[in-house]
């Protein structure tokens, strides 16, 4: 009888004791796997996914290359790749933008220092009042100008001034320029990302390589424009480096004549970037995902005729860094 009560109690205690391990693992579990806050609610799945919305500024203009102005979301399709996508963003009329303004130092651009610093002026007055900017100056050394102490200005005195701080003398850092003012656009606010070179387009003192500041451009989203000042008589001087750059991101280069300040160029950039429409859609996650696609913009409205979508050709994906690029010199 007593070894049965016994037995009857052993039974109890270690049914009991499975009970407890059972509620305690359950209550580990449970707590291990409690949503944190701000998590989806009880019964929905709780899935991380990370896109990158693909930003693309399109320039729309007529058979007399005129503007066109009022056109809808209905009115544009992007295909990337070849495939119709999806447009998650759409902005029309003057949207803010963050600018680089990237100015040649180097010796054979003393002559056109003092003009362009006044087109800088020029085009700070011409831009939109929202618009974030700042400069980098080069020779054979990269400056990025702080002003007054911030990294973004739209004070045209302000810009001016900083592009005058450098004196023309020494070797072209271009290459190393450009990445500099790559990497400060990614502190901007605005989803449209634009630099602006003022240069000849010669370079033999960077450390970056052209195919690396090409990668690099493609996968910033960002527009690149230039203003090509030639026939200094510098052997190193490269149009051909500079009309790539601008039609491989979306950008225009402009050689102004001798009939054409750079004043005026300036002031034509900033009419260009206001007039554009802001397109935006999220890519399909490819098994290759850094490698380049192409875009394509296809513009139609009744009653306007043969429409041209102007916008960069495509685009790198993955990381914004491109593989194998050295580390841009600067001095401060």
């Amino acid at each position: 009888m007593t070894s049965n009560i016994r037995s009857h109690r052993f039974g109890l205690i270690r049914g009991c004791y499975r009970l407890t391990s059972l509620l305690l693992v359950c209550g580990f579990a449970a707590y291990s796997q409690s949503p944190a806050p701000g998590a989806v609610a009880s019964g929905q799945s709780a899935i991380s996914v990370k896109t990158e919305l693909v930003v693309l500024p399109v320039r729309v203009t007529d058979s007399h290359d005129d503007f066109v102005a009022g056109l809808n979301l209905e009115n544009f399709q992007v295909y990337e790749d070849g495939r119709l996508q999806k447009i998650a963003l759409f902005q029309r009329g003057d949207t803010p933008v963050t600018v680089g303004l990237v100015v040649d130092h180097s010796r054979s651009m003393g002559p056109e220092l003092t003009e362009v610093a006044a087109a800088v002026s020029s085009f700070a007055q011409s831009s939109n009042p929202q618009d974030e900017m700042f400069v980098v100056d080069f020779n054979d050394q990269v400056w990025f100008q702080l002003l007054d102490g911030k990294p973004f200005s739209n004070d045209p005195a302000e810009l001016e001034k900083a592009v005058s701080a450098v004196t023309a003398r020494g070797r072209t850092s271009l290459y190393d320029a450009v990445a500099e003012g790559l990497n400060h656009l990614r502190l901007g606010h605005w989803d449209k990302k634009a630099l602006i070179i003022v240069s000849d387009g010669g370079d033999n003192a960077s450390q970056h390589t052209y195919s690396q500041i090409l990668a690099l451009a493609q996968r910033s989203q960002t527009l690149i424009y230039s203003i090509g000042l030639l026939g200094a008589l510098d052997e190193d001087e490269n149009p051909n480096a500079l009309k790539r750059l601008c039609k491989n991101t979306g950008g225009i280069a402009y050689f102004p004549g001798s009939e054409v300040h750079v004043k005026d160029i300036s002031t034509q950039i900033a009419r260009d970037l206001r007039e554009q429409y802001t397109l935006g859609f999220t890519p399909e996650q490819t098994n290759n995902s850094r490698s380049f696609r192409k875009i394509e913009v296809k513009v139609a409205a009744a009653g306007r005729g043969k429409l041209h979508a102007r916008s960069r050709p495509g685009y790198f994906g993955g990381q914004e860094n491109p593989p194998a690029a050295a580390a841009g010199k600067s001095a401060s």
